[in-house]
């Protein structure tokens, strides 16, 4: 069974920086693209940032510049360095995948992100 567990999350002011991490268990993790999406209050949840197996990134317009996902195979961890945080940033952020042989999509708990002006 796949699991995702996010950390990282809380209160800074606006202009600063955090970064969440995303451990995974119970796949072969190297194989698979990974996801960043979040969650404002009150909206829909978006992706904000995707890696492939091969290292290829895609960011949200909203983010590009600011974020950057990362991963580190060996630790089977997935990053999101936040930096020139936002209010409109605030939102639960929520790690993604899917599994290898079926394609079904896989959530961690999520982590609140909270920037205040």
């Amino acid at each position: 069974q796949v699991q995702l567990v996010e950390s990282g999350g809380g209160l800074v002011q606006a202009g600063g920086s955090l970064r969440l991490a995303c451990v995974a268990s119970g796949t072969f993790f190297s194989l698979n693209t990974m996801d960043w999406y979040r969650q404002p209050p009150g909206k829909q949840r978006e992706v904000v940032a995707t890696v492939t197996s091969n290292d290829d990134t895609a960011y949200a317009d909203s983010v590009k510049g600011r974020f950057t996902i990362s991963r580190d195979n060996a630790k089977r961890t997935v990053y999101l360095q936040m930096n020139s945080l936002k209010p409109e940033d605030t939102a639960v952020y929520y790690c993604h995948t899917r599994t290898i042989r079926d394609y079904l999509e896989v959530w961690g708990q999520g982590t609140l992100v909270t920037v205040s002006s």
